[in-house]
């Protein structure tokens, strides 16, 4: 059991979110809006909020891209199709998504366990902070869907977005660079620094350049995190989740139980799927909810 209610939501919200960025229905629906390619279409779907902006806000806010993979999406993008309708395509796409894992029959099965999950996480939303919170306080700008699962995919992206925000102020508070936190974060998990290297575009060089920095720091020797190393990563950690906690008071132990327990198997349908890959920068291991 997590001690911290906001983590164990986010294991079983970021499943239902991230379906945004790997399932061919909202990738397809980007497509079709005009952006060209997958990254202009993340950019745009992901920055849709915060309206027509350019590299420098999102570099900012997003945190841990390169530079230049912004530059190429943005703002060219906005010259394709505007941010509603990338708002649009990755809505209705993602719900698409959403609703072929999980089978309209389920989902007809289940529609009064979908209102109730949908209704305790607006209350969590409902409470939950804007200051310093970008991505947070500009998608819950976005107009609520009447469609039950648009809705709850609305909402995992409100509650994931919220959690980013306060882990990016956790990192810039422990003097961590976004891109030298893909580093700190891939020694801590093992996850292989391949995967970064495809989805966010590190060469040799910058991957050797973070580690020599983590190393003169105390935190990294002979290519591995040191104790003073897995203890700086546990306080981020901590502090992410002391951020990210205060709005889940809102619900009593026994609807943090119940919401737990509707959205496990959504969830474990997404992560059994096959659209979500199992090593990726998302951090999450999908094996822990049945996946492949």
């Amino acid at each position: 059991m997590d001690s911290s209610p906001s983590r164990a939501l986010w294991r079983l919200l970021e499943p239902l979110h991230a379906v945004t960025y790997f399932s061919p229905e909202p990738l397809d629906a980007l497509r079709a809006a005009g952006y060209r390619g997958f990254w202009m279409g993340y950019f745009a779907g992901r920055a849709a909020p915060l309206g027509a902006v350019g590299p420098d806000v999102v570099e900012a806010v997003f945190a841990n891209f390169a530079p230049a993979r912004v530059a190429r999406a943005l703002p060219a993008a906005w010259d394709f199709a505007p941010p509603a309708a990338a708002l649009a395509a990755r809505e209705q796409g993602s719900a698409a998504a959403l609703r072929r894992v999980l089978g309209e029959a389920h989902l007809a099965d289940r529609a009064p366990v979908l209102e109730v999950a949908v209704g305790l996480l607006e209350q969590v939303v409902a409470a939950a902070p804007v200051a310093g919170r970008p991505l947070f306080a500009a998608n819950r700008a976005v107009q609520a869907a009447p469609d039950p699962l648009v809705r709850l995919w609305q909402l995992a992206t409100l509650l994931r977005e919220h959690r980013g925000d306060g882990h990016v102020a956790a990192l810039v508070a422990a003097g961590v660079g976004g891109r030298e936190s893909h580093v700190l974060h891939a020694l801590a998990t093992d996850t292989p620094a391949e995967v970064y290297r495809t989805a966010r575009d590190f060469d040799d060089a910058e991957w050797q350049d973070h580690l020599r920095s983590l190393g003169e720091r105390g935190w990294v020797r002979e290519g591995r995190l040191t104790a003073e190393g897995r203890a700086a990563k546990a306080a981020i950690e901590q502090a992410t989740d002391l951020a990210a906690d205060p709005p889940f008071a809102v619900l009593t132990p026994a609807e943090l139980a119940e919401l737990r327990t509707l959205l496990h198997p959504l969830a474990g349908r997404v992560a059994a799927s096959g659209d979500l890959p199992l090593d990726s920068p998302m951090g999450l291991d999908l094996r822990t909810l049945g996946g492949r």
